[in-house]
């Protein structure tokens, strides 16, 4: 096994931060209708990726945060897919999820200056709802759902689809084990209401509903790794629950505490998105199961779309990666190159093309 850990170390540190020029000429991806829906069908697509732009484009990226790897994940995708099609790109971080008021500001910000397009990363579903101006210029929805008939394209997955793939995992566990004793579950699933936290309880809830699997906490925090510790030490201190799912922050957090206390083997951890340490959790028998949405292909994808929207093509509706189920021993690593920034890379805010140096 520590081979094996080495290998995926290194494999995360071999890419370097300078954000070559993407090659990929097309995608596997899902098409899923009804539009902005929880419960959703989807269709397998073949998606032919542009060669270049036909003009330097001007796109303005708001997101809620640069904090955990998730969001490098899609700045590393934005920023190598604007550089490859030679177009701008700006992007703006609220700071939170608890700052409406300032991704407010930076959109309206974004609509008055000379943007051709903007991608959204809400902090809130009803964001748009609470914007007083104009908008004169196309929104796409980027990664997390954003409830206004003015938005026709959303790249991302159904998050109630990721906490159900999370949920479900759990619940084929406990019925493969047939366990007759209550199996506690404790969810620590990211900013209350905000992001896709909700849709992912909804999702795990419904994949454990015919499971003896019982949720025996359900705890909320901004994604950051203290307050996730604090989240923790409140919940072991109150009971110790055979199950743990959680965002990957607090799946990070939770293997340290669980360490500490050494209760490794009696809790299994369980995430609802990837990072660089629930896969290393993976592969050290510390984390069981974690979902995992392909952000830096979510990102690519948003740059792709959003050009070729601006180029004429019609609205592309809810299309994103398929989600991948990755368990422990059963990873593969040369698939992890559209889900992880290089290990060195750091966020870029801004893709400049010579021939538009006002940005």
């Amino acid at each position: 096994m520590r081979p094996l850990i080495y290998i995926l170390i290194a494999y995360l540190g071999i890419l370097t931060s300078s954000v070559d020029a993407a090659t990929d000429s097309s995608w596997v991806l899902e098409q899923r209708t009804p539009f902005n829906n929880r419960i959703q069908t989807s269709n397998l697509i073949q998606y032919k990726t542009l060669a270049t732009a036909k003009k330097p484009w001007r796109i303005c990226a708001l997101v809620p945060h640069l904090k955990d790897a998730y969001w490098i994940g899609i700045d590393y995708g934005l920023v190598s897919q604007a550089k490859h099609l030679g177009i701008n790109l700006e992007l703006f971080e609220a700071g939170s999820y608890y700052r409406k008021e300032q991704q407010l500001k930076q959109l309206e910000n974004c609509l008055n200056q000379p943007f051709d397009a903007i991608l959204l990363g809400t902090v809130d579903p009803n964001l748009l709802k609470n914007y007083q101006g104009d908008i004169n210029k196309p929104i796409l929805a980027l990664v997390n759902r954003l409830d206004s008939s003015v938005i026709k394209t959303r790249i991302g997955v159904n998050w109630y689809q990721m906490g159900w793939t999370a949920g479900n995992y759990i619940s084929q566990s406990v019925t493969q084990s047939q366990s007759s004793s209550p199996i506690k579950l404790a969810l620590l699933t990211g900013p209350e209401k905000v992001g896709g936290s909700d849709w992912v309880e909804q999702g795990i809830l419904d994949a454990i509903a015919d499971s003896p699997v019982e949720v025996s906490s359900i705890r909320h925090a901004d994604n950051n790794r203290d307050l996730y510790r604090d989240q923790l030490h409140n919940l072991l201190k109150d009971h110790i629950p055979n199950y743990i799912l959680g965002s990957a922050v607090a799946v990070e957090a939770a293997i340290g505490s669980l360490r500490h206390l050494d209760l490794t083997e009696q809790v299994k951890l369980i995430s609802s998105y990837s990072s660089p340490a629930t896969l290393r959790g993976l592969y050290r028998h510390k984390v069981a199961f974690s979902s995992d949405d392909q952000v830096v292909l979510q990102g690519k994808l948003a740059i792709d779309v959003v050009v070729k929207e601006l180029e004429g093509a019609l609205a592309f509706g809810d299309i994103g990666p398929k989600i991948q189920a990755l368990e422990q021993g059963n990873v593969k690593l040369n698939a992890l190159e559209n889900s992880l920034a290089p290990a060195d890379f750091y966020p870029i805010y801004r893709v400049t093309q010579p021939t538009n140096p006002q940005l």
